[in-house]
């Protein structure tokens, strides 16, 4: 070994000889310090179970069960309503492009592109609006008689903003919709009911009107 292999061996050995010992101190066992104490914590799930016991044994679960239902009932039978629909009291119309650009590739089960990206479409080329329809508040007697007087024997779909659907349909024989959330009428910009959209060609005629009494429209 020569004297600069010499020179340059010397700080390699001690470094090494340096982690091996500072690996020695960081894994030496210092003993107990202190109390220990055993980690005392109750069972999430046992917890879970005991109160689910405890509910049924008193009969909670029942109850609870019970206004869930009740609930469920209320709610199918009135909807909450559409917030932000007005009782029109002018009329205004205007239309509406259902157009939309298609923002990807939409292509059949053997991956063949049937619309490319980019193109525009518009649905009432494939699917018209075979029927009017009628955005009305179910609980304005009003709004329902103007509905029924001009729409009553027509395919009209009635859409609901506010009301009782399902006592609607029993009374009047004929089926009603209704706008949950108010996605139908944010679609369209529907600020006011009675409103009705019809198909006018390759785009849709909006009319909101007060609903003044109306000849029968002839079936």
């Amino acid at each position: 070994m020569t004297w600069a292999s010499k020179t340059l061996a010397f700080p390699l050995c001690a470094t090494a000889l340096c982690l091996v010992v500072a690996s020695s101190a960081e894994a030496r066992d210092y003993g107990q310090h202190g109390t220990l104490w055993p980690v005392i914590e109750p069972d999430l799930l046992a917890q879970i179970y005991a109160r689910l016991v405890h509910l049924e044994a008193t009969g909670e679960t029942a109850k609870l069960n019970e206004e869930l239902k009740r609930r469920t009932i209320a709610r199918v039978n009135r909807p909450n309503p559409v917030a932000g629909i007005a009782l029109a009291s002018t009329l205004r119309r205007w239309s509406f492009d259902p157009t939309i650009t298609v923002d990807a590739d939409i292509k059949d089960d053997m991956g063949r592109t049937i619309i490319a990206r980019g193109t525009r479409v518009n649905p009432l080329d494939t699917v018209p609006l075979r029927a009017p329809l009628v955005f009305l508040d179910g609980d304005d007697a009003r709004q329902v008689e103007w509905a029924i007087a001009r729409y009553g024997r027509s395919p009209a779909k009635f859409i609901l903003v506010a009301g009782a659907p399902l006592e609607l349909m029993k009374a009047r024989q004929r089926r009603f919709y209704f706008d949950q959330g108010g996605k139908l009428t944010e679609h369209f910009a529907i600020r006011a009911v009675p409103a009705v959209v019809e198909q006018q060609g390759r785009q849709l005629l909006i009319t909101e009107q007060p609903p003044k009494p109306a000849a029968t429209r002839p079936s």
